[in-house]
């Protein structure tokens, strides 16, 4: 078995420190990036007082003011008169994407590489439905998201109007919050709110959908010096009582393991995890959202947990007897059956959102608040825990974690019908382009091996469709990462399937000298898809092929798709070509660029825990289970 990424090292006496955290900026500031808890409403700039304008202007002074940088965007009838002032704007950079998809999705790319609101726009009808989406996926994401969209006359709402469709009441169950503006003079103030909605408490999409005789009406511009949202209130503090419980209980644990979730990165509250990290001598896992909360090389961290985890990590979950989550949701994919996991342990649950508390696992301690402030709190009871008891005995614990870590590393085997292993290929990618970089990855196979072959050492360097699983996710996101960090290295790692829903944004990637770097794991399949079939379906390939290699026509060509975008496009069929592919696509910095990886159809994405059964029942090879007692 060919072995992946080499395993941590044995877990050291001491960690280095980590950086002081930076004081919380005033609420009445814009967010610095990476501050996605803190309301970005500032006050106005100065202005004539009573100064008048159309609704339309209002709506782009009003994201001036909101202090957004970049708006992803489609002109259609609706939303036209907003796009006339917004060609006036000094402040805003739109960008004409080719999808309203690809439009959400890269101001969710944009949002979760540098922690600020992302804002996307789109005209009413199909213009918002086309929202739907990216939309949904950022509510499961915990992506703080703004859409504006522009919506039929007042007048004409609920007539069935040309391009008329209710995108309040669609999307009611997977915002945030959202507002149909009807009176311009309310257009600052819903901005306002829907910026610090979005970007405060759980993070989440807001949708602001504003009638086109709104945009057209004269109004007296008057932007809020603050927000006042009776009944939103989100909890930050946490209980000391909580807090000091959940110290009492890490202090006194023999089998800790700190469950870590995406939310801990949305509360940029990675630096006061690393402080328990080392204080505890916990083990640490890290969810497929969480990836680089902490470094992949820090000794405890014993990687990705789930339905394609490593051994460790889920072994690690099911032996333990206290389980503290942060920001995490006991989903599915992690939890495996539900009624099996981690049978033994204690749980205590710090999140933001009181909602998530107890809705799939009964909590022992439940701690509601911000991260960042629950873990500031958190490290100093636990030196006091461990002042006046000691620290506890791990090392039992740690003889263990380290056996499964000798036994089961993450490794893969070589395909034997001649073509490249994508492990391989992701795993040299994350070698050469380093940790500094940004990987965004569509969904399926692919995706898991890039949570599992590519290391991870910072916050906000890996980013994918995690609840939602969203088809189409990787190249306008990487679009919008690029946008907001563009000094950073992107990398798209999409699958061919993926790829042929909203490669398009390639078009708008090129007009707009957006440099991404797009590494095509093409098995001319549905590749997770196929993985399930070989598995559970007596290898029946239903609508599986898609016929882009292996053989058969290329449809299409990928290589000559990315030139007539005006990309450099790339093929890999060799395994020796595969560093020079890579290092050739580093030093192209002038437009983006697209290699076809030719990779095994039947490669499939191990260890796996099938959907609905146990943990316990987690196979490392196709038909290798761990051998321990399951009873224990």
């Amino acid at each position: 078995m060919a072995q992946g990424p080499t395993p941590a090292p044995p877990r050291p006496g001491a960690a280095a420190p980590a950086a002081t955290p930076k004081p919380a900026p005033s609420p009445a500031t814009v967010a610095p990036r990476g501050d996605t808890r803190r309301a970005q409403v500032r006050p106005a700039q100065p202005t004539a007082p009573g100064e008048e304008m159309t609704g339309a202007q209002s709506i782009v002074r009003s994201l001036e003011e909101a202090g957004a940088e970049v708006v992803f965007g489609i002109p259609g009838g609706a939303i036209l008169p907003t796009y006339d002032p917004l060609m006036d704007s000094k402040r805003l950079r739109h960008i004409l994407v080719r999808h309203e998809q690809g439009g959400g999705h890269a101001a969710q790319g944009y949002a979760h590489a540098t922690g600020r609101v992302g804002v996307t726009m789109a005209t009413s009808g199909p213009g918002a439905t086309n929202l739907v989406t990216p939309i949904a996926d950022a509510n499961m994401d915990s992506i703080p998201l703004v859409a504006i969209t522009g919506q039929v006359a007042a007048g004409a709402i609920g007539t069935d109007a040309f391009q008329e469709a209710d995108i309040v009441g669609i999307t009611l169950p997977i915002t945030k919050h959202n507002f149909l503006v009807t009176d311009p003079d309310e257009i600052p103030r819903t901005i306002a709110e829907a910026f610090h909605i979005a970007s405060t408490g759980r993070p989440g999409p807001v949708l602001v959908d504003i009638a086109k005789s709104a945009m057209q009406s004269r109004t007296t511009f008057s932007w809020p010096q603050d927000v006042h949202l009776p009944g939103y209130h989100p909890v930050t503090k946490p209980h000391s009582k909580q807090i000091k419980e959940a110290a009492r209980l890490l202090a006194s644990a023999r089998r800790p393991v700190l469950y870590v979730g995406g939310g801990t990165v949305r509360a940029d509250a990675t630096s006061e995890l690393r402080r328990l990290v080392d204080l505890s001598g916990a083990a640490v896992v890290t969810t497929l959202m969480a990836r680089g909360a902490v470094p992949d090389t820090h000794p405890q961290n014993l990687g990705m947990p789930g339905m394609h985890g490593t051994v460790p990590a889920v072994a690690a979950l099911q032996k333990a007897d206290l389980i503290v989550a942060l920001g995490a949701r006991f989903d599915d994919r992690v939890t495996g059956k539900l009624s099996s996991f981690a049978p033994h342990a204690a749980i205590v649950h710090a999140d933001i959102d009181p909602a998530e508390i107890g809705k799939n696992r009964d909590v022992d301690v439940p701690i509601v608040g911000d991260l960042k402030e629950v873990l500031a709190d958190l490290v100093p009871e636990l030196e006091r825990e461990h002042a006046a008891q000691g620290k506890p005995d791990l090392g039992a614990w740690w003889h263990q974690i380290d056996d499964w870590r000798e036994t089961y590393p993450l490794g893969y085997t070589e395909p034997d019908d001649g073509h490249l292993s994508p492990q391989h290929v992701i795993s040299r990618l994350g070698e050469i382009a380093g940790p500094d970089a940004l990987y965004v990855a569509g969904v399926g196979q692919h995706q898991m091996w890039a949570a599992q072959f590519i290391r991870y050492e910072h916050p906000r360097t890996w980013l994918n469709s995690g609840g939602l699983g969203t088809m189409g996710f990787s190249i306008p996101a990487a679009m919008g990462a690029k946008v907001g960090r563009p000094d950073a290295t992107v990398w798209a790692i999409d699958g061919d399937g993926c790829f042929q829903m909203t490669n398009q944004e390639l078009a708008t990637c090129t007009i707009n000298d957006i440099p991404i770097k797009v590494a095509l794991i093409n098995n001319s399949s549905l590749g997770m898809v196929r993985q399930w079939q070989t598995l559970f379906y007596d290898k029946r390939y239903s609508n599986t092929d898609l016929h882009t290699g292996h053989g058969t026509a290329r449809v299409p060509d990928f290589v000559k798709l990315a030139d007539a975008y005006g990309c450099e496009g790339i093929r890999v069929e060799s395994a020796g070509d595969v560093d020079t592919a890579i290092k050739r696509a580093m030093e192209i910095d002038d437009r983006p660029v697209v290699i076809d990886f030719n990779v095994s159809r039947d490669a499939m994405v191990w260890p796996m825990v099938a959907a609905g059964v146990s943990n316990d029942d987690i196979q490392y090879a196709r038909g290798i289970s761990p051998a321990w007692d399951r009873e224990d």
